[in-house]
Parts: structure tokens; sequence; C-alpha cells
């Protein structure tokens, strides 16, 4: 079970964008023996007549972990939670090929898992979205995009191209907004532990889970203000007015200039971020107007060997089953 943490979080988890001025130790560049090794992993799934999804990690080898993924996924689970890979020379590849290096990858780090019920494992992030639908979700438009967490254990976004304008990329730690939390206003904090019902958790009607939930010495949460509004509007719940007050006061602290850190992803940038420790968000972009020219993003979520055991009041969400298969 879920034990409520009284006491401050400290390491590279509670890190503040403020604090981060300068340092640009969480972005790592593609070396060349990095990218000719994702080139002959490439040529090994064309040379057998394979194509994406349709293909194994053993089909994509990446030998001596040339990419440093094992020390990448350790950084996610343990560390800071997240980091950019850059200088895939995106401009060389087809849109299958650049499917097939990004899956490739995902392979390599652990378990790519679907993204919707269609059964997608790589998702569009474009503007292509009708925005008067409610249907529509936000990351087919190009309005602002709250913070949120994924249902996935890493979330992976590759820049494919940029916005005419705006489009900024930008995380918070999760860690930094409890600590705020814990040290000025500790009296909501017992309500952050409690279910409440989040819709689109990958199933058809909104389910039970806590925002955070501390299990075996680690911090998750899961989050999104929308999601957590909708879900207690479908079931007929209404939110009362302390529980309110703790979503404007969890608002309020992530959305402080200090705590975020805000990045321009550049064509051939790939941003993992770890879904229990960092909420990540966008802004509102401009396009140019062409579609062959908008900004294009593919989004991965992966589920992860080594990622954190979860309590039994906080489970696990890791994608959408298999089309025709019951969640």
């Amino acid at each position: 079970m879920s034990v409520m943490m009284t006491s401050p979080i400290t390491g590279a988890a509670a890190w503040k964008g403020g604090d981060m001025a300068g340092d640009t130790s969480w972005l790592h560049l593609l070396s060349s023996e990095a990218i000719a090794a994702l080139d002959a992993a490439l040529a090994h799934v064309k040379a057998r007549g394979l194509r994406f999804p349709d293909f194994g990690k053993d089909d994509f080898p990446l030998a001596g972990d040339v990419l440093n993924l094992k020390q990448h996924s350790d950084e996610l689970e343990n560390g800071r939670g997240f980091l950019v890979l850059r200088g895939l020379p995106i401009h060389r590849y087809s849109e299958e090929d650049i499917q097939i290096i990004y899956y490739g990858m995902g392979l390599h780090m652990g378990t790519p898992v679907r993204q919707n019920p269609k059964g997608d494992l790589l998702g569009l992030v474009m503007n292509v979205g009708d925005v008067t639908k409610k249907t529509t979700r936000v990351y087919e438009t190009n309005l602002y995009l709250p913070y949120h967490s994924d249902p996935s254990d890493v979330v992976g976004l590759l820049c494919i191209r940029k916005a005419k304008q705006g489009g900024l990329s930008s995380l918070v730690s999760v860690a930094a907004i409890y600590n705020e939390i814990l040290q000025k206003h500790p009296a909501y904090l017992g309500l952050y532990y409690r279910t409440w019902y989040f819709s689109h958790l990958c199933e058809d009607l909104p389910s039970l889970s806590p925002i955070f939930s501390h299990h075996q010495g680690k911090l998750s949460c899961r989050y999104l203000r929308q999601y957590i509004e909708l879900g207690h509007e479908v079931r007929n719940l209404p939110l009362s007015k302390v529980e309110i007050e703790a979503l404007d006061l969890f608002d309020e602290i992530m959305h402080r200039p200090d705590f975020r850190l805000s990045m321009m992803l550049e064509p051939g940038d790939l941003q993992f971020a770890n879904n229990y420790a960092v909420l990540h968000s966008r802004n509102e972009f401009e396009d140019h107007g062409v579609h062959e020219l908008n900004r294009k993003m593919l989004r991965l979520w992966v589920k992860m060997p080594n990622a954190r055991t979860l309590a039994p009041e906080f489970p696990g969400r890791n994608g959408f089953p298999a089309p025709g298969v019951a969640a």
C-alpha cells in the first residue's frame, strides 16, 4: 500500500527548471557510431522484407548498446526522469524508415504499447483535428496542451518538423511540486493520496487512481486536470470545494516559471520522459499552412523493464489492449 511521505524528496528527480539554466547534461548528441548502428539496423529490417510494426528486437540489432539505452533508461527511472537525444538525420529517411528506426529503438528500451483502441504503436502528434468537435484530442490541434502524464511508463516524442512559430515543449518535476506542497501547503497533501476518477486511462469508463502515490521508496504521479473533471462528471460525482482548491493549488505550482524547463525540439530530436516522475506540456503554435511543412511529431509509449513497482491502489497503465482483446 502507498504510505504518505512527510519528508522532502532529495536527489536528481527533485529538479527545478530555474536551477538548470545553462545545464544541458540532459541533452545527448547521437554519435556517428550510433547513427551508423541505426542505419545498419534499418537496413537489416528492410533486407528481411519486414515493415513497421511487424518486426521484433532481434530484427533490429543494436550491438554493444552503442546508443547508451541502458544508461538512458536508468536516468529515466532513477535520475531526473527525462532526456533528449539529438542529431538523428531525419532528412535522410523516408517516413517508413523513420517508423522502423523509432519503433526499433523502443524495442531495445522495452515494449512499445498501443496508444488508442485502433492499436496504433506510433501516435501522430499534428494539427489535423477539428477543434469544434468534443471528440478531438488536444494533441491533434495547435492549441495549448496542458501539463499531464500519459498512460505508459515512458513517453517518447520524435520531432520530424517544427512549427512556423511556437510549439515549445515544457517539462516539470513531480518531486518539485510535491516538495512545495509539503513545505507550504501540507494541509492539502492527503487529498492527493485519495482516489479520484480519471477519464482516458485506456478504459471505457473513468476509473479510480490517486494523484500521488509513494511506494517502495518512490513517488509516482498521475495527472491531467481535465481528465479528472471529466471522470467525475461521467460518474456523476461532482468535485467538492476543497478538492477543487487542491487541484487549483497543484496547477498554480506546476505553472510557475521557475519550476518548468522549456525546450524547442529540433527535427531529429527524441525526447523521453518518465510519466510517473515528470509532467509534460506544449504551448500553442502556428503552422506553415502547408500540410507537408506543418509541425509533425511521432509519439511512442514504452513499458519499461526497469519500471518501478506501483502500489495496488495506483494501478499501472501501459496503453490499450490489442483490438478485439478485453482490457
